[in-house]
């Protein structure tokens, strides 16, 4: 039995009590459950239209299924009963309320609006940070909330980058990002066997070719090589031009 109180903080409004669960189908990893659950109206009002996604986890606090239960109609300390039908992909352990249908004078509790949208990269494989969080690397589906967010892209050999990001209020999940890289920031060296690397071209001579790869030197016969492209770099002022001598 588990007895859960929404919401978890403050003047408790619904107390909803899950019996135990009882398989009553299965097909591979896909189970049925259902238990008896009561609803008790806490609040000093009636409770019409109110909805909660029930989040059902494994042991390991993992999620495995999703279910929903509404109340409507329950009168100030009634309780209610009904059964609860649960679909998941494992043994559920534990459930977790989620608001998502309230009444207009308690949708302040209600959580914020996440919406999701896949973020891709040219190239893909670029480590992506949301708002300062890493939350994986290119492409991704990422939860975001209403309002600014700053998307960050690097990848090696290429330079970092930056995309602005706002979500409004009636945005819903299914939009798409796509964030080209900058120019690649090593030169390139594209070897016969159809391998790259990127790192910064020391030196070529007749049977070699050097390239320093974080921070080692690597080197490579000449045959191996099959195209190497360099990067535009800024003359360092060691050996930027001296100025033309006066004429006499």
């Amino acid at each position: 039995m588990q007895v859960l109180t929404w919401p978890e903080t403050g003047t408790a409004i619904i107390r909803i009590t899950f019996g135990k669960f009882k398989e009553v189908g299965s097909v591979g990893n896909q189970h049925t459950y259902t238990c008896d659950t009561t609803a008790s109206n806490l609040w000093n009002k009636k409770i019409s239209a109110m909805g909660f996604t029930l989040h059902i986890l494994d042991k390991n606090k993992v999620r495995i299924g999703e279910g929903y239960i509404s109340l409507d109609d329950v009168a100030p300390q009634e309780t209610v009963k009904f059964a609860t039908t649960l679909s998941v992909a494992g043994k559920p352990e534990y459930i977790e309320l989620l608001a998502q249908q309230l009444p207009d004078e308690l949708r302040f509790l209600a959580p914020p609006k996440m919406i999701g949208v896949t973020v891709n990269s040219i190239p893909q494989g670029a480590l992506l940070k949301v708002d300062g969080q890493e939350v994986g690397t290119t492409p991704k589906i990422v939860q975001v909330s209403v309002g600014k967010h700053t998307l960050e892209f690097s990848k090696e050999g290429f330079n970092t980058g930056r995309f602005p990001l706002e979500m409004g209020p009636d945005d819903v999940s299914g939009a798409s990002v796509s964030f080209e890289l900058g120019s690649a920031a090593q030169d390139t060296i594209e070897l016969r066997d159809g391998s790259v690397v990127n790192g910064d071209l020391e030196s070529v001579s007749g049977m070699d070719v050097a390239v320093r790869v974080g921070g080692r030197s690597q080197h490579f016969d000449r045959n191996q090589v099959k195209r190497i492209m360099l990067v535009e770099r800024d003359a360092s002022p060691s050996t930027s031009a001296l100025p033309a001598p006066k004429q006499q």
